[in-house]
């Protein structure tokens, strides 16, 4: 997957989110879902938009299971936003105004 949005996996998700001295939006997506497909150009958006202030990426939750059990993720697209290793904002389904209030809140 390239692009501006990184990619989060069950391996890397300790060290590049919850480690993170940024706070962090993850998209939980995964191929088949349409809404997740529909969403991922403003993902991408956004990952330009708030470059150096916030990290935008995506975690599939087909490739990496375990993380989403981890944070009860059992719609998608859901969006989580994390601060200081914690969970600080979520919402299943969003919108562009509603994705930008989520970062915003969170810089």
């Amino acid at each position: 997957m390239a692009g501006a949005a990184l990619e989060f996996t069950d391996a890397n998700f300790e060290a590049d989110v919850l480690a993170s001295s940024t706070p962090v939006l993850v998209d939980f997506w995964a191929p088949w879902c349409g809404p997740c497909r529909a969403i991922a150009p403003l993902v991408e958006e956004l990952a330009r938009e708030y470059q150096g202030t916030v990290k935008v990426g995506k975690l599939n939750v087909d490739e990496s299971p375990a993380t989403a059990q981890k944070y009860g993720v059992m719609s998608i697209p859901t969006f989580i936003v994390f601060k200081g290793g914690q969970e600080v904002d979520r919402r299943v389904g969003a919108d562009a105004r509603s994705l930008r209030a989520m970062l915003e809140a969170a810089k």
